[in-house]
């Protein structure tokens, strides 16, 4: 028997149908191919959660394999003819509690235990040849087989696609995820909060924001209603290496910023120095200090001002972070004229580590040479960057900087190498009919608050406008970054 099997295995590989196999690909739970078959049962009426509700029995057939050692080449021969089910994460391998010691591999839905017209030649074989055995087999779907969004699918209402916005897109800030919930959405929000509660592992508080940031607060903070967990708001979250923590609901933070954070702190050197008028809890500047750029952070609000002191310790920058808490427009000015007349001296020891079993002569060696190995960073009398990432009003603090190098043109080109200091403005723009037509209005907005014509292509400002994100259907977001105009920096005040 075992050779006839061997053989006929050996017959499969060699025939054509398996030369070229189609194989089918895995469908996921999330997929809009799901079969309606794995879809859960439907409740649109539904306002407090019913898990029993979605118990399903989906009727299929497996092949029951008894032997063992015939599992693997079963499996490839099931997955070779497309036979298998394939819906992650349902696992198509299970007991088979009808035959002790045996296992069964699900079939496709096309597949009828007792009609073998609907075999596969590939399952006629194993079956001819007593390999494996079809039978009836129910499978049992409940509610924690389907994912967050195949039950928000099945309980929420049925929405215009120009006003759906589906809540399951939810972001996350530490153990809480933040949802802003369209009208039609209200009167399912607890519902909604204990489905994303229950389907991802790493929340414990589900809030819905009632208005949008920037609106009811210049703190950039909201006003939130708890959807599901306890109003526990205050959190770690890790980014770019980082530690911060905070209370999310006294500061502003947004986790889908982490790459644009990344992108500016990146193009800041060494040695810089870097004034971050609007820093918030730190994004910019805790990361900046740790590639050992000066940073000059402040924030109005006095939460994220507490929150970017405690970053500062937590993630060992003090060195190269200063924090305050001051009004933008004087920070400008204020920041500037104390990095003038008192810059830092970093120095940066060795790392060189002596062997607690070094003799004394061979310790000596080592920590004359790490002194040797020491450097040390002088902070420059200039910003290299000012950083002004409040997209809402950002652009109204632009007339600080009038005269703010006043008398002091000898410090740059061309008496020196030092250039004029990059202004990386972060704004909001009405989306307009082209690229350009927005580029053009943001450039002239620009110019109204900064008392000096901004161009494109004006090779002396260096300048970029880079788009950020879509914040809504109209509005969207983007950082200019120019040079600061010589005749704004050295303009008497």
């Amino acid at each position: 028997m075992a050779a006839l099997v061997r053989s006929f295995l050996t017959r499969l590989q060699n025939l054509s149908i398996l030369q070229t196999p189609t194989i089918s690909r895995t469908i996921k739970m999330n997929s809009a191919d799901l079969p309606e078959l794995f879809q859960p049962p439907v409740s649109r009426s539904m306002k407090t959660l019913d898990k029993s509700f979605f118990r399903k029995v989906i009727p299929l057939a497996a092949a029951s394999v008894s032997d063992m050692k015939q599992i693997t080449n079963v499996r490839k021969e099931l997955e070779k003819s497309s036979d298998m089910l394939k819906i992650n994460p349902i696992k198509p391998l299970r007991e088979d509690e009808t035959m002790p010691g045996a296992k069964c591999f699900l079939l496709t839905p096309g597949v009828a235990a007792n009609e073998p017209k609907t075999w596969s030649p590939t399952i006629s074989r194993l079956v001819e040849l007593k390999i494996a055995k079809l039978r009836p087999y129910d499978l049992t779907l409940t509610y924690d087989d389907w994912t967050m969004h195949n039950i928000l699918e099945a309980i929420l209402p049925e929405i215009p696609d120009d006003e759906k916005e589906t809540p399951a897109g939810f972001a996350q800030v530490g153990h809480v995820a933040h949802v802003n919930l369209r009208t039609p959405y209200l009167p399912y929000k607890y519902l909604i909060g204990q489905v994303l509660l229950d389907k991802n592992p790493n929340v414990t508080t589900v809030i819905n924001k009632t208005f949008d940031v920037g609106t009811e607060s210049v703190f950039r903070t909201f006003p939130y209603e708890v959807l599901a967990g306890p109003d526990d708001l205050d959190v770690v979250v890790h980014e770019s290496g980082c530690e911060f923590r905070f209370n999310f609901g006294k500061v502003y933070w947004n986790s889908r910023l982490g790459t644009e954070h990344a992108r500016l702190f990146e193009s800041f050197r060494e040695g810089e120095a870097v004034c971050d008028v609007m820093a918030g809890v730190g994004p910019f500047a805790i990361p900046a200090g740790k590639r050992k750029v000066f940073v000059w952070a402040n924030d109005l609000n006095p939460d994220s001002y507490d929150a970017l002191q405690d970053a500062i310790v937590r993630n060992k920058v003090s060195d190269f972070v200063i924090a305050s808490c001051d009004d933008g427009r004087n920070f400008v000015r204020t920041a500037t004229t104390k990095l003038s007349q008192n810059p830092r001296k970093v120095v940066l020891k060795s790392r060189v580590k002596i062997s607690r079993k070094a003799s004394e002569d061979e310790k000596r060696a080592f920590q004359e040479a790490a002194k040797n190995e020491e450097r040390t960073l002088d902070e420059p009398t200039a910003f290299s960057h000012y950083v002004m990432n409040l997209p809402a009003s950002a652009i109204e603090f632009l007339d600080a900087f009038k005269g703010v190098y006043y008398g002091r043109e000898a410090d740059f080109e061309p008496h020196t190498r030092q250039k004029l200091p990059f202004v990386h403005l972060y704004l909001f723009q009405a989306k307009l009919d082209n690229e350009q037509a927005e580029y053009e209005d943001t450039c002239k907005r620009i110019s109204e608050h900064i008392g000096a014509e901004i161009r494109l292509d004006d090779p002396q400002l260096d300048m970029q406008i880079r788009y950020v994100r879509l914040v809504a259907p109209k509005k969207k977001m983007f950082c200019a970054s120019f040079r600061l105009p010589a005749s704004v920096a050295f303009a008497q005040p």
